[in-house]
């Protein structure tokens, strides 16, 4: 059925611990048929990708990496939304061309999403059995929106890393976003200590949703959208060493999450 070069989706590393890192818009690829009816230029759908999602969330235990591109199949939008059709469902790009979508191009994405949910449900029914754990949605975000040389988004509402937390239950696992904030914060690159602010420009959407939804006592999706200072958001060119330094620091929290979660623990 499918005819890129990777699977849609993996789960990869070890999942017998209750951290997990998911990179669910990292995806560049597009099958064949829905290829055909794109007419946004592939450098600008890069840009609205989040590249290296994967690596920056590399050394968390449990990992799942989406290779379909979200002009694809968006896995952070509800279901009826997955599926670009329009610009307005897609910040004003033309995304495919007019007519609308055949229906059974439609249904062929929507089968990834379905599909893709269901495998992650039964993944995490696993990890949930444990008791509570965590998931490290990690995004990037844009910064520079005018061009390549224009001034970056003001600081005030664009901080470094920005952790989403919309649809968790804070009364109940406040402290553990805390200790991850502090954790990250403290933890820092050879540029000096990490900005990480706590819904600013973001509140985390569906892959949060659906968690928090289907294991409202134990699962806590800390959405985490890194300002794309990792790499060029106009040329695509990364800088692997910045890369490298924020995986080392999502993985340094562990520990501290660790504790965390044992504090919060059901009887």
């Amino acid at each position: 059925m499918f005819t890129t070069e990777h699977p849609p989706f993996e789960f990869l590393g070890d999942w017998s611990g209750q951290f997990v890192a998911t990179a669910i818009h990292n995806g560049h690829d597009i099958r064949a048929e829905l290829a055909a009816e794109l007419i946004l230029p592939d450098h600008d759908r890069l840009r609205e990708e989040d590249p290296h999602t994967d690596e920056i969330g590399a050394l968390v235990p449990a990992r799942v990496v989406v290779h379909r591109s979200r002009f694809e199949v968006d896995m952070n939008r509800a279901r009826e939304k997955a599926v670009y059709r329009s610009a307005e469902e897609a910040w004003g790009l033309e995304v495919v061309r007019d007519p609308p979508l055949d229906p059974a191009v439609v249904a062929s994405s929507l089968e990834v999403y379905d599909t893709f949910y269901a495998e992650l449900g039964r993944r995490l029914d696993g990890v949930a059995e444990r008791g509570p754990f965590v998931v490290f949605d990690i995004h990037s975000y844009n910064h520079r929106r005018g061009g390549a040389d224009a001034v970056e988004a003001p600081w005030a509402e664009n901080p470094e890393v920005n952790v989403g937390t919309g649809s968790l239950d804070r009364d109940r696992f406040g402290s553990v976003v805390d200790a991850f904030i502090e954790s990250l914060a403290r933890a820092g690159t050879s540029a000096g200590p990490l900005d990480v602010r706590e819904n600013v420009r973001f509140r985390g959407q569906q892959l949060a949703a659906w968690t928090h939804a289907r294991y409202p006592d134990r699962g806590i999706v800390l959405a985490l959208e890194f300002k794309k200072t990792f790499m060029d958001e106009w040329t695509g060119e990364a800088d692997q060493a910045r890369i490298d330094e924020l995986a080392r620091a999502v993985a340094s929290t562990i520990p501290v999450l660790q504790e965390a979660l044992i504090e919060v623990a059901t009887p």
